[in-house]
């Protein structure tokens, strides 16, 4: 018979309770399963998501993913409006803040105010910092520095994140 000591049950029981979020972390990045940790105002499941977006927005908005680069209608938008996200329908970008990076994303050097949230990502062997929109967690892209004045900043969304809608004048 063997005995198993407190300290090795709970050792265990830890180890078992943590290996869904371990499992979860690729290359220090984690993913959309530990990102439903967080609170956000819309929370639908996997299958609604799947069921809402298109399969290119559900990999890019749900899963972290990105786009091809060149491809997003989004990137050639020029008209006046706000750019939102494709989740939720949260107002993300203006268009004035709208400018061309020769990146192939649409590039944006200021979020609209209380959009977004960023965190910490250690994927492809680099520190980058992700954004994501605030009201659904769903992935956008990442923000660098190497944007133009004001900010300085360089908001590098995915084009199939978001939506876009004219400002009526």
């Amino acid at each position: 018979m063997t005995v198993v000591s407190r300290r090795s049950f709970v050792n265990l029981a830890t180890v078992a309770l943590a290996a869904p979020l371990v499992w979860s972390v690729v290359g220090g990045r984690l993913t959309a399963r530990a990102a439903t940790i967080d609170k956000f105002e819309v929370n639908l499941t996997p299958a609604q998501w799947k069921a809402k977006l298109s399969p290119a927005a559900f990999a890019v908005l749900r899963e972290e993913g990105t786009e091809t680069p060149f491809t997003s209608p989004l990137n050639d938008e020029h008209r006046v409006g706000t750019f939102a996200c494709a989740g939720c329908a949260l107002p993300l970008f203006a268009s004035a803040t709208k400018f061309d990076s020769h990146t192939g994303w649409p590039s944006f050097w200021a979020p609209l105010k209380n959009a977004v949230r960023q965190r910490e990502d250690g994927s492809l062997g680099m520190t980058r910092t992700e954004i994501h929109c605030r009201r659904c967690g769903g992935h956008l892209g990442h923000v660098f520095d190497d944007g133009p004045k004001p900010t300085g900043l360089r908001y590098c969304m995915n084009g199939v994140a978001m939506t876009f809608a004219t400002t009526r004048a």
